[in-house]
């Protein structure tokens, strides 16, 4: 049983990894190994679970269907492991978070240091991507994600109000002024988040929603250089406010249209169905305490 779950732990992380070599990296072990563990598990399974080449693999259709009982496997043998780390009051093990590069250097850095320095024995690995990330396949204990949930197959609790900001920087300002109606954005050099030159804002005023197709002379698909350019003075800009609050609050940018925001999309904690650990547990009080404080605060709100 014991080489049983060791091959589906090695099967798994082939598929995690994307190749053999990768895998063995990742487990510290040699390449033969790792491909002699896959070739003894498809021998005994009567199937090929992957398909391989020289340059890439895929999963067979057998192979994504091993892959998922896999995947509920793997998660219920680290459930159990969780509960009895839990019943001994033992608080360590590696906690996986991921959240967008904004968020994640502006609070939930902080937020880790203070819970490493609580709780020295516990592993903290960070996913900060603007993509997003599944759980299972990448082990994520917790995922910080604004919107609603859309896997049925994840739970979610909410964290804090959200919304995004039309904003830009004074230098940008005194050069063309503020826009005051939605109309007005047509003349504006906009910032669009994307890879289009081309993307739709949503704003709500009195009530009622509005989308507004704007046009914008840079396109960006990374929010961090976005807000860059924006600080820069190279036009106006619609992020969450989570993600430019440092620069609203310091006055780098200034917020317009203040009586036009978009519908909120809450900051929510996502996560992984069944029994958490301890640690994960711990980190999610954490963040529900200290994120609503910590969060950003503007005297116009």
């Amino acid at each position: 049983m014991l080489d049983n779950l060791q091959e589906l732990e090695i099967f798994g992380r082939v598929v995690s990894a994307g190749s053999m070599s990768a895998a063995a990296r990742e487990l510290d072990l040699s390449l033969a190994v790792v491909s002699k563990r896959v070739a003894a598990l498809e021998e005994r399974l009567g199937a090929r679970l992957l398909h391989r080449t020289t340059r890439r693999q895929s999963l067979t259709p057998e192979g994504e269907v091993f892959h998922e009982h896999c995947m509920r496997i793997r998660a219920e043998v680290a459930e159990a492991e969780a509960s009895m780390l839990d019943q001994r009051g033992a608080m360590s093990g590696l906690l996986t978070l991921t959240a967008t590069p904004a968020f994640g250097r502006q609070y939930l850095a902080p937020l880790v240091a203070e819970f490493q320095a609580e709780h020295p024995a516990v592993s903290v690995r960070l996913l900060l991507t603007d993509g997003v990330v599944d759980l299972v396949e990448h082990r994520v204990s917790l995922a910080f994600r604004f919107g609603v949930l859309s896997d049925s197959s994840m739970k979610a609790c909410r964290v804090a109000p959200n919304f995004r900001v039309l904003c830009a920087a004074p230098s940008y300002l005194q050069r063309h002024g503020a826009p005051t109606r939605l109309d007005d954005l047509a003349r504006h050099a906009c910032i669009v988040f994307g890879e289009n030159l081309e993307d739709s804002w949503v704003f709500r005023h009195d009530g009622k929603t509005t989308s507004i197709r704007v046009k914008g002379r840079l396109s960006v698909n990374d929010g961090e250089v976005a807000q860059a350019l924006a600080v820069d003075g190279a036009g106006l800009i619609y992020k969450s406010v989570w993600e430019i609050g440092t620069h609203l609050q310091a006055g780098r940018l200034v917020p317009v249209m203040t009586d036009h925001l978009a519908p909120s999309k809450p900051l929510q904690l996502v996560f992984p169905a069944g029994r958490l650990p301890a640690r994960v547990r711990r980190f999610m009080d954490l963040a529900l305490e200290r994120l609503p404080m910590i969060g950003p605060r503007l005297a116009w709100q």
